[in-house]
């Protein structure tokens, strides 16, 4: 029996407390600090595991696997390209309703929400996973087996984490759970690519329905638990000219010679924030622009990533980049023999705030109190998901594992295994628990 499933941790709250040990590692970017699991977080996670009810829900997650493993292959195989979310969303609507959850909707984004009122419902606690899959319309999403690996595009990131959404539930209901704050269970859009987090976005505009706690299913290693945001600014920058014949217009000024100037010029620049101080990115992903070999272009564009844990050093090297392309375009244009001046749009394309964690606040100390019950090391890290923006917004956030094991993620020979796959929901469990309280 695997040593995760068997439940032996359960033998009263001492042993329990006794297992809550400050095994936390985390990013070797930032100064570390101090990531013991508190007493008072590891008392409150011994009385909760200590409650049979809950013993139940956490055995009932074993019972349902094979159960899982078919909702997963039928929602993987339902197509969510960025922006087209709705038919997933439409079926995972249908998922949630035939779980038991009766307050069921779609909303203006297109975030599949259900809501588990609670008794007192004074507190409201999110727990979501994103519909959405990076791969274009058109490609093939039949899942394949390789031995135990399940291959599909989009099958771990993330469609495994909807059905760790429905396992939670189905968990919960079984053991015939309560919970004094509602629980709302949301498959949200646009997390991936330029998608640009406007399903979260929208769950938190100006007037929305305030959510006190939101912890998002996102990761496939048990121990891993995100608790700051990798901040993010993206641009599509387009320089635009007359275009003309490479000889007979010779001497217009070039828009690919400028977006070749702007690129070299960022490179070069760039360094002096990217190599001191907290990790910080930057990647130019896509170039593009031109009409033939023998033609001047009237225009040339290029996509750029930049990323930090820290908003101040993400303003620093998207100033950098700003600087980078008026310098070129103004090397161009003074170059020039003949014609107009090239002019430069640039559209910011994508914002993900960096956000600062903070080990020490009780979501995450529970998180890590729950992972830790399980006889999982927590490993602290910071990443770009879906929690960025309510932690940027002072909301106390998480993103925690999906369960089982996943690799080449974004790629067409994606796969997930189910090995440990009880812990991702057996985690969420316990979290939501001591989040949103156990009703008597």
């Amino acid at each position: 029996m695997n040593r995760f499933s068997g439940f032996n941790f359960f033998l009263g709250p001492v042993k329990l407390v006794c297992c809550l040990l400050p095994l936390i590692t985390g990013s070797v970017h930032a100064a570390e600090p101090d990531h013991t699991v508190m007493a008072q977080y590891s008392a409150e996670m011994a009385k909760i595991t200590a409650e049979p009810r809950v013993q139940a829900a956490l055995q009932y997650v074993l019972s349902i696997q094979e159960q899982s493993r078919n909702e997963l292959i039928e929602l993987t195989e339902i197509p969510a390209p960025p922006f087209k979310e709705e038919v997933r969303a439409a079926h995972f609507a249908k998922m949630l309703t035939e779980a038991g959850i009766k307050d069921v909707e779609i909303d203006g984004a297109g975030n599949v929400i259900g809501r588990r009122p609670g008794k007192s419902g004074s507190k409201v606690v999110a727990y979501a996973a994103h519909l959405d899959t990076v791969f274009p319309e058109g490609t093939d999403v039949t899942v394949k087996f390789d031995g135990e690996k399940m291959r599909a595009p989009g099958i771990g990131d993330n469609t495994r984490g909807l059905v760790t959404l429905l396992e939670v539930i189905a968990a919960l209901n079984s053991a015939d759970i309560e919970t004094d704050a509602d629980l709302l269970f949301i498959g949200n859009v646009g997390e991936e690519g330029l998608g640009d987090l406007r399903g979260v976005k929208y769950l938190f505009r100006e007037g929305a329905e305030k959510i006190d706690t939101f912890i998002a299913v996102d990761g496939g290693n048990a121990e891993r638990l995100v608790y700051g945001g990798v901040g993010s600014h993206r641009y599509r920058v387009t320089f635009k000219g007359p275009g003309g014949h490479s000889w007979g217009a010779f001497g217009l000024a070039n828009p690919q010679h400028a977006l070749g100037r702007a690129i070299t010029l960022f490179d070069e620049n760039a360094p002096s924030v990217a190599s001191v101080g907290e990790k910080t990115s930057y990647n130019v992903g896509r170039i593009g622009g031109g009409t033939s070999i023998n033609s001047i272009p009237f225009e040339a564009w290029m996509e750029i990533d930049m990323r930090s844990g820290s908003q101040a050093k993400l303003d620093d090297i998207d100033a950098v980049l700003q600087s980078a392309i008026q310098t070129a375009l103004r090397q161009e244009n003074d170059g020039r023999l003949d014609g107009p001046p090239l002019t430069v749009d640039i559209d910011r394309v994508g914002t993900r705030p960096a956000a600062k964690g903070d080990v020490g606040s009780a979501l995450v100390q529970r998180a890590m109190a729950a992972t830790t019950a399980l006889g999982v090391a927590p490993s602290l890290q910071i990443s770009s998901t879906d929690s960025n923006l309510p932690i940027s917004k002072g909301i106390p956030a998480v993103t925690m594992s999906r369960g089982g094991k996943s690799g080449d993620a974004h790629s067409l020979h994606e796969w997930w295994q189910p090995i440990d796959a009880h812990l991702g929901p057996q985690i969420g469990i316990l979290t939501i628990l001591a989040e949103a309280g156990l009703a008597d």
